[in-house]
């Protein structure tokens, strides 16, 4: 076995940043690859070195930087290059070693299609499936249409009717090439009440093949993991023996080495459990796998990459416990889900155990790449963050991330933390009565702003009476006496009277502000939240209280907005528009589709909100738009009861 030297890790953000951990302490010098967005960010400062490329998906430029750098070794972390056998190929052709599995493997095992033909072979069942050349209309809807190659929810979409077909396949392979560059597109039986377990396997060389138990990833959206866990719950002893052994046979049958994950769909209705695929990769959820076992699959990766045995057997793979992971995402969840951008302003992770000791024998861990003053743009996959919280068993793991998401406050730009904590708190979580349709049709209600407004109106009270100099000025203070009731101008008025310590009659005991950290008593309950109010022209009126972010806009900012109904269609997201389905003088049926916008490898359709005749059309194919810009204008067509 030859000790890896030098890694490059051809990959950014927080899982470089996972990677160039576990290489440090190893003693492994580290090269990080940036583009022009990137010259600043985290895995850059935390590299040994760092080189520029073109593309994050260059696959020349990512080889050219690890010859440059004098790399014997290239990481591929996930998404981007990490299942694209040309990169090995590339990789090993400058005489570099590949961290993951052979060409050959990953090719087979890369893509869902040739993937299907290895499971069967290895006696694995698959869901049955159908040709995209046969006659839709034999198809027993509904059906799940997904891209061939790539993972992470991208290139999906079910179907639940043949005249839905055409336009899902046309969507998913649209998103599938400009996520994968390929736009192969399987058709497979929709299970309706599944659960998505999935197996964690490590394979060396040497022939050893074992599982690290099995996760379950249920709680998805639109096929996009958002809560993980391990090991998964209520399922009974003999179906986890059996996914496991699967997994491991089907490893063992193509010769796999390094880590990957084996997933397989467990239908409810019938018991019974098919191959999904095989991500031939770190998956963004093996942290709770290494919670529940105490190993470090990215040492596991290094050993095996460098032709090393791994330093361990079957029975040394031991269980402990409970784990549960939360992927943080810059989306506005009760929104649309729309993903969001911005620059950080506050950014508080819920890093070790709380300052009140925590859930007893807890801990929490947090993989992230964002730090204050970052700007997140539309430009890469909006993942921010995970939150992991391991304890003794579910339970107490389960409350430890919601006090963990509780604590977690990002200002500057929305997240999905608030959503998050809320499914972790909800009752369908906690007692494991989920699949993978649930998210997807349970109503998650909006965080009630009663309570935030209460308090960012208690802050710029605060702030105003502070900034003035004498209490002869006309700011509310009285000699010899407390400063008088003021009205803060939030998205309604609200009464603050420090004096009286009331805002809008509810009494207020401040016990702490520092920080941007507000700690009160509200009605005679605690609540510390983290607050950031700047006052004047085009100020922030902000708060993070149970992870989510709440802001408030003065009524005179409000005055400009648009009126809802008047027919002009806006950018929900900052983003690429790649279609424009109308011209000026169309007439349009209310929902028909005007254009198509893209960002972070999202799709979204612009409708129109009523029956009309197009105006005026702004979007340009190919253009970067940003939130808010006016994309297109409809009006009501005479005579359907508005006056023209």
């Amino acid at each position: 076995m030859t000790q890896i030297q030098t890694l490059l890790i051809a990959n950014r953000g927080e899982i470089a940043l996972r990677v160039i951990r576990t290489a440090t302490r190893l003693g492994i010098r580290t090269v990080a690859v940036f583009t022009d967005l990137d010259v600043v960010a985290p895995h850059v400062r935390a590299a040994d070195d760092a080189v520029r490329v073109e593309s994050y998906l260059d696959i020349a430029s990512v080889v050219a930087a690890a010859v440059a750098s004098g790399a014997d070794a290239v990481h591929p972390g996930y998404g981007f290059l990490s299942e694209r056998a040309e990169l090995v190929r590339a990789v090993e052709a400058a005489g570099i070693t590949f961290v993951g599995p052979s060409a050959t493997v990953m090719q087979q095992m890369g893509r869902k299609d040739h993937a299907r033909e290895v499971a069967l072979a290895a006696g694995v069942p698959v869901v049955p499936s159908y040709s995209l050349d046969q006659d839709a209309s034999s198809f027993a809807y509904p059906v799940l249409v997904k891209a061939a190659a790539g993972g992470g929810g991208k290139g999906m979409r079910v179907v639940r009717s043949e005249a839905e077909l055409a336009e899902a396949v046309a969507a998913a392979r649209r998103e599938a090439l400009g996520a994968f560059g390929d736009d192969t597109m399987l058709v497979e039986r929709y299970v309706e009440h599944g659960r998505h377990v999935e197996v964690q396997v490590v394979g060396d060389s040497h022939g050893t093949v074992l599982h690290l138990f099995e996760r379950d990833c249920s709680t998805q959206r639109r096929h996009q993991k958002v809560l993980e866990e391990a090991p998964a719950p209520t399922l009974d002893e003999a179906t986890r023996a059996r996914v496991r052994q699967a997994a491991v046979d089907l490893a063992a049958h193509v010769g796999y080495t390094g880590a990957g994950t084996v997933e397989l769909l467990l239908d409810a209705d019938t018991g019974e459990f098919y191959f999904l695929e095989m991500n031939t990769r770190l998956q963004v959820e093996h942290p709770v796998t290494e919670a529940i076992t105490g190993l470090d699959l990215v040492e596991l990766q290094l050993v095996v990459a460098a032709g090393g045995p791994l330093p361990l057997t079957q029975a040394d793979v031991t269980l402990s416990g409970h784990a549960i992971e939360a992927r943080v995402y810059a989306e506005d969840s009760f929104g649309g889900f729309l993903p969001q951008a911005g620059t950080a302003s506050i950014v508080r992770w819920p890093i070790g155990t709380s300052e009140t000791g925590g859930t007893t024998g807890t801990t929490v861990r947090v993989d992230h790449a964002l730090e204050p003053g970052q700007v997140v743009s539309t430009s890469y996959d909006p993942m921010l963050g995970k939150v992991i919280a391991h304890g003794p068993d579910r339970e107490s793991a389960r409350r430890a991330l919601v006090e963990a998401l509780d604590r977690t406050s990002i200002l500057g730009l929305t997240t999905n933390a608030g959503f998050l904590r809320a499914l972790v708190a909800g009752d369908a979580f906690r007692n494991a009565t989920i699949d993978t349709a649930w998210l997807d049709t349970a109503e998650i209600p909006a965080p009630d702003p009663a309570l935030p407004r209460l308090l960012v109106a208690w802050v710029s009270a605060m702030i105003t009476a502070s900034e003035h100099g004498h209490p002869f000025q006309s700011d509310g203070f009285r000699l010899g006496a407390g400063p008088a009731p003021t009205v803060v101008d939030l998205d309604r008025p609200v009464v603050v009277d420090r004096a009286a310590g009331t805002v809008d009659g509810i009494g207020v005991r401040q016990l702490g502000a520092a920080d941007h950290v507000l700690d009160v008593l509200v009605d005679g309950r605690r609540v510390r939240a983290v607050v950031n109010v700047q006052t004047g022209p085009g100020g922030v009126l902000e708060v993070a209280w149970e992870g989510h972010r709440h802001e408030f806009t003065p009524p005179d900012r409000l005055a400009g907005a648009a009126v809802v109904g008047d027919g002009s269609i806006t950018a929900p997201m900052p983003g690429t528009v790649l279609e424009v389905r109308v011209a000026t003088g169309d007439t349009v049926a209310q929902g028909d589709v005007l254009g198509v916008l893209e960002a972070m490898k999202m799709e979204l359709s612009l409708r129109s909100p009523f029956a009309g005749t197009v105006a005026s059309v702004e979007a340009r194919v190919g253009t970067q738009v940003p939130l808010g810009a006016v994309l297109f204008h409809v009006e009501h067509l005479v005579g359907d009861g508005v006056d023209a």
